[in-house]
């Protein structure tokens, strides 16, 4: 049978699963392990660069910021590449095979970099040792001339040396007079990055060609598609939940390499349970017809030779990534603001702009003008769409890294305490989608029988207004700090409440929107686009954190209340311009919803 009938699967309802063909369960699984690697290794990564590799938070936000924008970009080339050449199948076991290694390669980061601070053209290692002043912290200490100080932050943001000798007067160090910074090993530096351009490769093969294989599944027409797809998403979320709660877990347990090695097992059984499948997907995923083994084997050396390209953007990023922020904060214009993005920002940037004002523009000459007016609220709501993923992405950059400095962790509970993991704590996003995901299918259904459900763009309003309001709990919140100018994590949980909530009113009707809102002949570039947006979004959540950043030490910020105050004058910035920019979209939803032309 053709591989995208659907006919296999329905050939016996005996071997059904759940009403669903049975091959489902073995794609539900197979992702279940994939995003289990994917977030496991996500929750950790900012905190691995910022703790391990002792960058500063410029540098580690801009570097998270292009490895994610890089995992969202590969798939639309993957797809591509998969329909023409290589198959679904394939696809999935080379992507597998790559995020294996590139997971594993992430276990080996040499030692810790070692944390100095520089002042008056002076560097001097930082000794971290243990604080009895506060449980769990570390004490920072420079020697300078035989003279031990402790590094000791001040109200206005600057720091102060005192010394261990009394006899000796204290260093005034004024804010920006000073540098954090780490010594690295380049050797090690380069391996990280070259682990994360292996999962950049290996996901754009995975992600697009599995969700394909699930389609296939069905016949045209069948009514389980939906309800396959909807369990299928679940086992996103079910990988997602238990890989935050473990690798986090791992790393603080027994080190960094034992979260990652967590991810790579993880990937490994997904790859398992594809290459070894019993034949349960045999008809599935298969080449196109004509497609010759040896351009199996060119699209694998392709895949090998894109692995340096990946590694050259990263690289990239990360040497530019402070000159970026500084453009971001001061440049008078937006030409100023390109020049100095890394390269990766500047192709993202243009060729963004010019497909949300070059595509209406061509449909505008060459459509009617229902289709014309149908295409503009589909670019519009590409364009909110980055505004809110931008800001709901600081889960895996700035809010794990607040969580860790500015947060209390300890959790009491008649067992006893447990202190959570900063990583752990990504883990309130998925928990809260599965609890109430089902909630709001029977609320959208509920509202559409009394033609009371809201259209598209309204949902999109809402949820990039949740994303906003989010952020200003955690500001609230903060006014309830305590003297190591930590909040509590209650504030934490309910901006991710929020924020999942309006993930609950915006996520599910994108994509489908946009197909449905776009010219037939150009559905394919608009996927295209809906992937490019969704890159976008993960470059420019890198630059919003980028803006939150504080100095740090080894990871632990040097001045507490600065790094609170920081954070929560970017929070609140963040929040009313989300709360404004939805709200403007809700008053003009009711125009959107009149060049819909009756889609829904």
């Amino acid at each position: 049978m053709s591989a995208t009938g659907g006919q296999v699967g329905m050939s016996s309802e005996s071997k059904s699963w759940f009403g669903h063909p049975r091959q489902l369960a073995r794609l539900f699984t197979t992702e279940m392990w994939e995003r289990f690697g994917y977030y496991g290794m996500r929750a950790i990564l900012t905190l691995y660069l910022v703790n391990h590799f002792v960058f500063r938070d410029k540098v580690a936000y801009g570097l998270y910021g292009a490895f994610t924008s890089l995992v969202y970009l590969t798939p639309l080339f993957g797809g591509l590449i998969a329909d023409r050449y290589l198959g679904s199948k394939r696809s999935v076991k080379l992507g597998a095979i790559l995020m294996s290694i590139g997971y594993f390669g992430l276990c080996f980061g040499g030692s810790q970099a070692r944390p100095y601070v520089e002042f008056q053209n002076q560097r001097h290692y930082v000794t971290m040792v243990p604080n009895s002043e506060h449980n769990g912290g570390k004490r920072n200490e420079i020697t300078i001339e035989q003279v031990t100080y402790v590094i000791t932050p001040r109200e206005d943001g600057g720091v102060q040396l005192k010394p261990k000798d009394e006899s000796q007067p204290a260093i005034e160090l004024a804010k920006g007079s000073f540098r954090f910074d780490g010594e690295r090993d380049l050797f090690w530096v380069q391996m990280m990055l070259l682990s994360l351009s292996c999962v950049i490769v290996g996901n754009g093969f995975f992600k697009p060609n599995i969700s394909t294989m699930v389609g296939s599944l069905y016949a045209v027409g069948d009514a389980r598609r939906d309800g396959g797809f909807t369990i299928f998403y679940m086992g996103i979320n079910l990988g997602s939940m238990i890989s935050q709660a473990l690798c986090p877990w791992a790393a603080a347990q027994f080190g960094w390499w034992a979260g990652f090695l967590l991810a790579a097992i993880g990937m490994a059984v997904a790859w398992a349970l594809f290459q070894f499948d019993g034949n349960r997907l045999a008809g599935y995923g298969e080449p196109p017809a004509g497609a010759s083994r040896s351009t199996g084997w060119i699209i694998v050396i392709g895949a090998l030779a894109a692995i340096p390209l990946m590694w050259f953007l990263l690289n990239n990023s990360m040497n530019t990534a402070e000159a970026a922020a500084a453009a971001a904060e001061n440049s008078k214009g937006v030409v100023e603001y390109l020049m100095n993005q890394p390269i990766l920002g500047k192709v993202l940037f243009v060729v963004f702009f010019l497909a949300v004002f070059g595509i209406p523009a061509w449909a505008f000459f060459t459509g009617s003008r229902q289709e014309f007016q149908m295409m503009v609220v589909a670019i519009v709501l590409v364009v909110f769409s980055v505004v809110f993923w931008t800001l709901f992405e600081q889960a895996g950059s700035s809010l794990t890294v607040y969580a860790e400095r500015n947060t209390n962790l300890e959790i009491k509970t008649f067992a006893g305490s447990y202190n959570m993991p900063a990583g752990q704590t990504q883990i309130f996003n998925p928990l809260f989608i599965v609890l109430l995901a089902p909630v709001f299918s029977l609320m959208w259904a509920a509202l559409a029988r009394r033609n009371l459900e809201p259209s598209t763009p309204v949902k999109f309003a809402i949820g990039i207004i949740l994303v906003g309001v989010g952020f200003l709990v955690l500001v609230y919140g903060a006014r309830f700090a305590n003297d190591q100018f930590r909040t509590g994590l209650i504030w934490l949980v309910l901006a991710y409440l929020i924020h999942s909530i309006g993930e609950l009113c915006l996520s599910p009707v994108g994509l489908s929107m946009i197909t449905k809102l776009s010219m037939a002949r150009v559905v394919g570039l608009m996927m295209g686009v809906w992937f490019l947006s969704s890159s976008m979004a993960q470059y420019a959540a890198g630059v919003i954190a980028q803006l939150a950043a504080s100095e740090s030490v080894a990871g632990e910020a040097a001045n507490p209340q600065e790094a609170l105050r920081t954070s929560c004058d970017v929070f609140t910035s963040i929040g009313w311009v989300s709360v404004a920019i939805g709200v403007g979209l809700l008053l003009v939803s009711p125009i959107l919803k009149r060049m819909m032309h009756g889609v829904r």
